[in-house]
């Protein structure tokens, strides 16, 4: 039940990265992105795990962070174990943050440097639960199609339309 990885229709624009619960949905300055939206999925541990790419792109970064393991939905959960994903696409640089909860003890990355992927593409999973969040460009996006306490599934959901 836990490792299950359906096949999904692939949904328009830019589909979610995981299955669950939009945790939030804001404003930030990323050192990566730059002026960007933030949104970010809670995933329990009833949800499909497998994540996937929220649109077309090259794999430009991965990057592995060491940390703990607090409750996924908690503020502190940002100094949690983490895989941090930089994707280069036709709208400018995405970041993909998986992070591991307090039940997932592992994340794995599917992903290489220079692989090309299409949109829905399984990328890795984090066993058991956590969350990930996704950082897209602020100027792309012509409108966020979620707001906090939207269930959302990975390569199927829209969570925003493109400039």
């Amino acid at each position: 039940m836990f490792f299950r990885d359906p096949h999904r229709k692939i949904g328009k624009e830019i589909v979610a990265v995981a299955d669950g619960v939009i945790r939030e949905v804001n404003q930030i300055k990323d050192d990566d992105i730059g002026d960007s939206f933030h949104i970010s999925t809670f995933m329990n541990v009833y949800h499909v795990h497998v994540n996937r790419m929220p649109l077309d792109g090259t794999i430009k970064k991965v990057t592995h962070i060491s940390g703990g393991h607090i409750p996924a939905f908690k503020k502190e959960s940002d100094r949690n174990e983490r895989m941090i994903t930089i994707i280069e696409t036709a709208i400018g640089p995405v970041k993909i943050i998986q992070i591991a909860g307090s039940i997932a003890r592992r994340i794995v990355s599917y992903v290489d440097v220079d692989q090309n992927l299409k949109k829905g593409t399984r990328i890795g999973i984090i066993k058991l639960g956590s969350r990930v969040d996704l950082i897209v460009p602020k100027d792309a996006v012509k409108k966020i199609s979620v707001k906090k306490g939207d269930r959302v599934r990975a390569g199927n959901s829209q969570i925003c339309s493109i400039q």
